[in-house]
């Protein structure tokens, strides 16, 4: 149990730390929150389209999953996706607001969560198969979040040209084309080359969580207490009540039934975060998302694997 704690500690620990420093380092008088806006663009237009195009780059084909794996997480989150679009209006009347929230759904941060995790419980050679899964979900996630927030910051009506034309001109979804491209074509960087992307993708997201530190205003958590309670109870808890029962019933086992607690039950997607800042959507909300999310993940992710452990699950 203690180990189990250890590790989720671990993995979110860090993440609080930049989120602090952040936030300290304004509060402080060493920047300002113009400048950090201004970092933020350039954090999302330069740095994370190198995380995107460096994950999927060093992909290997010999961790491909299940089919029925990619299947049920690539089916379970487009059913999701479908739904949210036609029950958030119901209750969000700000178009910003309604991408920001069905983003923070069904976006989890696998990325950052899904690797490090399913190596401590799995070990480094069972765990390769996340590398391969976290290609496609992020994929997935990357092109359908431009897409909820390209529709919502049109008006709620579908435009095909903008709409193409954003998908297009995403600096992530770009990062994701180019990384696919020289996977499937076997094109290898030289290394003078590959050591410059490998760094330029490792400052995105530690400038994303010190942006979003230097951002907080807890002010407006009150504002958004409403929102933030219902995203955080369906992204971190009853995603993950259905989704893993769902997957062993469906014959999921071991390693692969854990990635789908990794793909629905891990916190709000870093990234997500300066793509709505970009793209028209609710900044400040999808921040705090992000920032509450992230801190709630450390009791959630713990119970949900000591709970696997003990039923046997992970085995």
């Amino acid at each position: 149990m203690l180990e189990s704690f250890m590790v989720a500690l671990n993995a979110v620990a860090p993440f609080l730390i930049l989120l602090g420093i952040g936030f300290l380092s304004v509060r402080a008088g060493w920047t300002d929150r113009a400048f950090m806006t201004r970092l933020n663009a350039l954090n999302y237009r330069l740095f994370f389209p190198f995380l995107m195009f460096n994950n999927i780059y060093n992909a290997r084909p010999e961790d491909m999953p299940s089919l029925k794996l990619i299947l049920t997480g690539v089916f379970s989150v487009l059913a999701l996706i479908l739904l949210l679009m036609l029950l958030v209006p119901r209750f969000v009347k700000e178009n910003p607001r309604r991408g920001v929230i069905i983003q923070a759904v069904f976006r989890s941060n696998f990325i950052i969560y899904g690797i490090p995790l399913t190596t401590y419980v799995f070990g480094a050679e069972r765990s390769s198969v996340c590398g391969m899964m976290v290609l496609i979900m992020v994929s997935l996630f990357n092109a359908s979040a431009v897409v909820v927030l390209e529709l919502f910051r049109e008006g709620g009506r579908v435009r095909l040209r903008p709409l193409l034309t954003g998908l297009v001109k995403n600096p992530l979804l770009q990062g994701c084309v180019v990384g696919l491209l020289c996977y499937l074509l076997n094109i290898r960087l030289p290394d003078f080359l590959a050591s410059p992307v490998a760094s330029l993708a490792g400052l995105a997201t530690t400038l994303a969580m010190v942006v979003l530190g230097a951002n907080l205003v807890f002010s407006e958590l009150k504002k958004n207490r409403g929102a933030i309670t219902a995203v955080l109870l369906i992204r971190l808890i009853l995603l993950p009540l259905i989704m893993v029962p769902l997957g062993w019933l469906i014959g999921l086992r071991g390693v692969e039934l854990f990635l789908i607690l990794m793909i629905f039950g891990t916190p709000v997607a870093t990234s997500s975060y300066p793509m709505a800042e970009n793209m028209g959507g609710d900044g400040q909300l999808a921040g705090q998302l992000v920032f509450v999310s992230t801190v709630a993940s450390l009791g959630t992710i713990f119970l949900f694997i000591f709970a696997m452990s003990r039923l046997g699950l992970l085995a």
